[in-house]
């Protein structure tokens, strides 16, 4: 199966918006003065070694730190993912995909990396635990992408349809679990205007009956090895009845059997503008002090995935654009908790991860029409990001946005990083 790159509108929140603020200080007073290291203790401390709850570890073994790669649409694909993981990430989830794709049998299914991938394309069991994503508007058929995602197409496109409206039971799914995904998250923050007009991701905060309808039919085909997350933001707008709607459809959420929500600490009226709050995910935690509660928002280097821990007291950390061309946010997280000095990456670690995401990428790309030029294309985000880090920022990140072929990287990489 040939795993597509490229990114739909319909799917991209963040592109899809716009505009988005440049990286800033959450507004959390106090945050800033904690100390990284003082929490990364008292973490590991109450948890033991890589400092996650013990209730996380046994819902999915291998999610043994409080940090995990949020799905990113147009970036978390295979490559990005196998990338974040061998610097340390515990856990990925895949950029959102929309139930109806899935149904049809379209490139959101493909780009969920699921089914019998050639031996060249990244992969199996390098990545994993994986949490698959999806978001849309319709219950059953929620509930029928759901199944297909966690049986990885194994029923044709025609009976997955037919799944539609008719209950299923978890025990009736054709997998077990094996090579599949660790668990199902569903989207309800994604805060794009002809998303909501569709009913589907943030809108649901302003309807908190609709969605609550979909995480119960979700919940209720899954088999109870396979935990339900929910993605959220902190209200849909600042006003009093949409936080109320926002703490109805939380409770809600952990009433019908929900393992974990990730709160972001933006409303859906922000979008990506402006400074997140994390006061409300302070809030959230000393009003639910024994449920398992991730936050999101204004993570950008591997401090404020402590000093968000710190000032909240949430379970962990979903880190999203921040890991952007920045794998070793999670390499320095683990030195951290393992009470060593976190390192920045050299120039020639730099070289090693370029290349080594562009090989895979450019296997991930295999199949398509003319791979080095669509992975060269594609990797110039990568490039534009991973450039931040290097001491020629500006004219590194200038050849990345210019290379449009195989040749032109190597060049790049030949300039700049040898």
């Amino acid at each position: 199966m040939s795993v597509q790159s490229n990114q739909s509108d319909e799917n991209s929140c963040e592109q899809a918006s716009k505009n988005a603020t440049a990286p800033s200080f959450a507004i959390a007073e106090g945050a800033q003065d904690i100390d990284p290291r003082a929490v990364a203790r008292d973490l590991v401390a109450r948890h033991g070694r890589g400092g996650m709850d013990p209730r996380v570890r046994a819902l999915i073994p291998g999610f043994d730190a409080p940090f995990y790669q949020a799905g990113l649409a147009g970036y978390s694909d295979a490559a990005m993912r196998i990338i974040a993981r061998r610097h340390g990430c515990p856990l990925c989830v895949t950029e959102a995909l929309l139930d109806r794709t899935l149904l049809a049998g379209g490139k959101g299914f493909a780009k969920a990396d699921l089914g019998d991938i050639h031996d060249n394309v990244p992969g199996g069991e390098e990545d994993t635990p994986l949490i698959g994503q999806i978001m849309g508007s319709e219950p059953s058929e929620m509930a029928a992408a759901a199944i297909k995602m966690i049986e990885q197409g194994q029923r044709s496109h025609k009976e997955y349809r037919a799944l539609v409206g008719k209950e299923v039971e978890g025990s009736e799914l054709r997998s077990d679990g094996t090579d599949s995904f660790a668990g199902i998250d569903v989207n309800l923050a994604c805060p794009v205007k002809k998303i909501a007009k569709k009913s589907r991701g943030g809108h649901w905060l302003r309807e908190p009956e609709g969605a609550i309808a979909i995480l119960k039919a979700v919940r209720e085909v899954l088999p109870d090895s396979i935990p339900l997350t929910v993605k959220m933001r902190r209200s849909y707008d600042d006003t009093e009845e949409m936080q109320r709607n926002f703490l109805f459809l939380f409770d809600a959420a952990y009433d019908l059997g929900c393992a974990w929500v990730t709160v972001h600490g933006r409303t859906v009226e922000q979008k990506y503008v402006g400074p997140s709050r994390w006061d409300p995910l302070k809030a959230l935690v000393d009003r639910n002090p024994d449920r398992i509660i991730f936050g999101s928002g204004d993570v950008w280097d591997v401090n404020q995935i402590f000093r968000m821990i710190g000032y909240t007291g949430l379970t962990g950390v979903s880190v999203a654009r921040g890991c952007i061309g920045n794998p070793w946010i999670f390499r320095q997280a683990r030195a951290i908790l393992d009470g060593e000095e976190p390192k920045a990456p050299t120039i020639q670690e730099q070289r090693d991860v370029l290349q080594e995401h562009f090989d895979l990428l450019l296997a991930v790309n295999a199949n398509t029409r003319d791979p080095e030029y669509l992975t060269a294309r594609n990797m110039r985000k990568f490039g534009i990001r991973f450039a931040a880090h290097h001491p020629n920022a500006t004219e590194v990140k200038q050849s990345f946005i210019h290379a449009k072929c195989l040749d032109d990287w190597r060049q790049a990489l030949e300039r700049w990083y040898t």
